[in-house]
């Protein structure tokens, strides 16, 4: 890497490149192809996901891709918030359509029409769907790999009850399972907001969503999940029956990882200088076996090299020898670059003494193992090396929140990136001329208030913009 993190836009753009995550040659503007070394680690990262939202009763299913424009229309403010990023499919062949089709840019108005068929009654309930797959959105900000594309990569799950409480459970229960997964596995930190109502998913009572920082200081939204009320299974006739025979329209949830995006966080939350750095359990390879012959001994060395990365492999671990015809110093930046936790480093005294230098990636530390400790030495680095690479993004997230309590102040803080909690009115749709204020002044947009936290401001304080009283404490921050 010839590019510090500390130019974040410039070291993102690169070993996206340098690291082969992904190829932007693809001759349709705002679409990626995403490289096996990418790939890899978000099918372990689907993998989590779809084993937590199990755990919880979500049921895997997948649905059309194509939605016809009828469905669109059932919702109007859906309608109105998507239409305009719609991907339309007008022909079949040579003949058009009698109906437009819309590529899926989100799976409501496709999964909801067959919801009304399979709920009846009670017993029907809770219904809680999930779907791992993708979806098209024609941006029309500037699209940038991971981060922002018009085709992304996403999980969405859509639950269905009898009541609003049980509707409201889902969010919380939505929330514990993005920390389970994005915090403690993947080290991402974030804040669970709970967003204004004129920022709010088209269709919903309320959206709530998971803001991380990216390292120049700016959020990014991560998971996020939209109660839905009662919108949606009104127009789609999603009802039960009741213990008095009487139908009820029911109460609905979604929640949404977009894991390409994530994969976006997890990159940049976690890269250094020298390239990625990767969690243990998310390296597509975690242990890299690096032979350092010397004329003479190169059979005997990649040999052996060869045998270890075998030796681990038959033990569950990903481990490859790097047998190229690269310098050892090469091999040593190439690996480093590309975020492999564990390197081991074989020489000529090595293989003579029965020993193996390990090189952790995240602190490039070296210690020297009797080769019979490599198997049970491996996982104590691996699980030490995630456990530092969290607390790490723990602390610069949380030396990056902030507070401020007049307009100036703000924008002071603005400067320095991060989530600045500030007194603001509301959160309703009559305070968006505040937010607008603040967007105009800072460049900062409201990300909302902080999801089960009392925080209040105190008695007299006045809102930032409009300088009638605060009823809120909300954060701001400059978005991606």
């Amino acid at each position: 890497m010839n590019i510090p993190k500390s130019n974040f836009s410039e070291w993102y753009n690169e070993i996206t490149k340098e690291a082969k995550l992904c190829d932007l040659r693809y001759n349709v503007k705002g679409f990626v192809v995403f490289m096996p070394w990418s790939v890899k680690t978000m099918k372990i990262m689907y993998a989590d996901f779809e084993k937590e939202l199990e755990s919880t009763g979500h049921k895997p299913a997948l649905f059309p891709a194509l939605i016809p424009e009828s469905n669109f229309k059932k919702e109007g403010e859906h309608v109105e918030g998507f239409v305009p990023e719609v991907f339309w499919v007008t022909h079949a062949g040579n003949d058009e359509l009698e109906e437009k089709l819309a590529m899926r840019p989100t799976s409501e108005t496709a999964m909801y029409q067959m919801y009304s068929l399979w709920i009846q009654g009670l017993k029907d309930l809770p219904l809680k769907i999930y779907q791992s797959c993708q979806v098209w959105r024609h941006e029309t900000k500037a699209t940038k790999p991971f981060i922002r594309s018009r085709e992304f990569y996403w999980i969405e799950a859509h639950d269905v009850f009898a009541t609003e409480q049980g509707a409201r459970d889902q969010v919380a229960e939505d929330m514990r399972t993005t920390e389970k997964v994005m915090h403690q596995k993947f080290g991402i930190p974030f804040f669970f907001f709970r967003r204004p109502q004129w920022d709010k998913f088209p269709g919903a009572l309320d959206t709530f969503a998971a803001d991380t920082l990216m390292p120049d200081g700016r959020a990014l939204q991560l998971p996020s999940t939209h109660l839905l009320g009662q919108n949606f299974a009104k127009p789609f006739d999603v009802k039960y029956t009741d213990e008095k025979g009487n139908s009820e329209y029911c109460w609905q949830t979604c929640y949404g990882p977009a894991v390409s995006r994530i994969y976006a966080g997890l990159i940049s939350t976690h890269g250094d200088d020298k390239g990625l750095v990767l969690p243990f359990d998310l390296a597509p390879v975690q242990v890299v076996v690096v032979p350092i012959p010397r004329k003479g001994n190169e059979a005997p060395l990649y040999a052996k090299a060869k045998e270890l990365a075998s030796t681990l492999v038959a033990a569950g671990f990903r481990a490859e020898a790097d047998l190229s015809e690269n310098t050892p110093g090469f091999k040593f930046n190439e690996w480093e670059m590309k975020g492999v936790p564990i390197r081991i480093e074989l020489g000529g005294r090595e293989l003579e003494n029965k020993e193996l230098t390990l090189c952790r990636r995240d602190t490039l530390a070296k210690e020297k193992i009797p080769e019979a400790q490599l198997l049970s030495r491996v996982p104590v680095i691996g699980a030490e090396l995630s456990a530092n690479l969290l607390v790490k993004a723990d602390e610069h997230f949380k030396n990056n929140t902030r507070k401020a309590n007049t307009i100036e102040e703000l924008e002071s803080e603005l400067k320095k990136g991060g989530f600045i909690a500030v007194p603001f009115c509301s959160l309703e749709k009559s305070s968006k001329p505040c937010a607008d204020k603040v967007k105009a002044v800072n460049a900062g947009d409201v990300r909302g208030t902080l999801f089960g936290n009392d925080e209040k401001p105190k008695a007299g304080e006045k809102c930032i913009a409009c300088g009638k009283s605060a009823h809120e404490i909300v954060y701001v921050a400059r978005q991606y």
